[in-house]
């Protein structure tokens, strides 16, 4: 099963409500967690993802459902990765950051940076859509699109030249609502999604980057490995989560919760190349990087919510994790 975080269904309770619609009831049709709506970092079928944005847009009759959605998200939504990428240099490093770790985000979709389709002299092409072989939905590639086009023009602080818009199908909404969301000619039926930009986009610095938090943000997305499976260990990743900073975070204990026996678990966990002690840690270094980059909570109580000792272990986990102290990665994310 292919994997999404949540974060991609950021802005949809919102829409669904303004169109009369319940999305709590939409999603679990689809067989989503309710929870998925109000967090960022569950990791939950991108099939059922695209299929409750495709049933949505068609129970509420509202075919530009997917820009409703991007017109309400932002660069935030890509999580640590969005602060790597807004801290880039230029939008060269930007994009190449995005596609490196988009598998962060969700393995079934990619980006990349190509020559323009029409060999039209300085300008190239950005490229979105679903890996090599897959579909791409229409709400879905929607909001894919509309939240790169938002991103592009935050990092270069305004309109960044784009030329026109290319959609692989025949989108159900008229033609003219995209063109009125991205301000260019929209067309339609191509064979794949693009932005065209100007070649020189690559060049352009990014507003406001800072070279120590980018180091930090790629520190911490370095260990991160596109090749790693998701299937028991994202199910071990959410219970370890569930039960960080509340309880004993104990092996025997998250197998009862996965109904699997302690010594399955470690061997399945193997057979996808980790430890059930390597998946604690991560979800330590991933929690303590959410807290200390988005919150102003002490440290002390910082360390107690990720479950360690004290403050000094701390410290010493976030050199290991960062490269940094608890207070550096916290003064470089402000």
């Amino acid at each position: 099963m292919a994997v999404i975080r949540s974060a991609g269904l950021r802005g949809f309770r919102a829409t669904v409500a303004e169109l009369g619609g319940d999305a709590d009831a939409l999603v679990r049709e689809v067989g989503l967690p309710v929870e998925a709506l109000d967090t960022d970092d569950l990791l939950v079928d991108d099939l059922a993802v695209a299929t409750v944005l495709e049933v949505a847009a068609a129970r509420l009759d509202c075919p530009d459902l997917g820009l409703r959605v991007a017109s309400r998200q932002d660069l935030g939504m890509l999580g640590t990765l969005a602060l790597a990428v807004q801290n880039s240099p230029t939008m060269r490093d930007a994009l190449e950051c995005t596609s490196r770790y988009l598998f962060l985000h969700s393995r079934s979709l990619s980006l990349s940076l190509e020559p323009d389709p029409y060999a039209v002299r300085g300008v190239v092409a950005i490229r979105y859509g679903s890996a090599p072989g897959l579909p791409d939905p229409v709400q879905g590639t929607d909001i894919g699109l509309g939240v790169l086009h938002r991103m592009v023009a935050r990092l270069v602080g305004g309109p960044y030249g784009l030329r026109t818009v290319e959609l692989p199908y025949h989108p159900p909404a008229p033609v003219a609502r995209y063109e009125e969301f991205f301000g260019v000619e929209v067309r339609p039926g191509r064979p794949a999604a693009l932005l065209r930009v100007p070649a020189s986009l690559a060049d352009r610095p990014v507003a406001g980057s800072d070279e120590g938090t980018r180091r930090i943000a790629l520190a911490f997305l370095a260990g991160r490995s596109p090749e790693a499976p998701v299937d028991l260990t994202a199910r071990v990743h959410a219970a370890v989560a569930q039960a960080l900073g509340t309880a004993e975070v104990e092996l025997p204990a998250v197998a009862r919760l996965l109904a699997v026996h302690p010594r399955t678990l470690q061997r399945r966990l193997a057979g996808e190349g980790t430890t059930f002690a390597a998946v604690v840690d991560e979800v330590r270094r991933d929690t303590a990087w959410r807290y200390l980059t988005t919150t102003d909570l002490p440290l002390g109580q910082v360390a107690g919510l990720v479950g360690l000792a004290e403050q000094a272990v701390l410290t010493r986990c976030c050199r290991r994790w960062f490269g940094a102290t608890p207070t550096a990665v916290r003064r470089a994310a402000r």
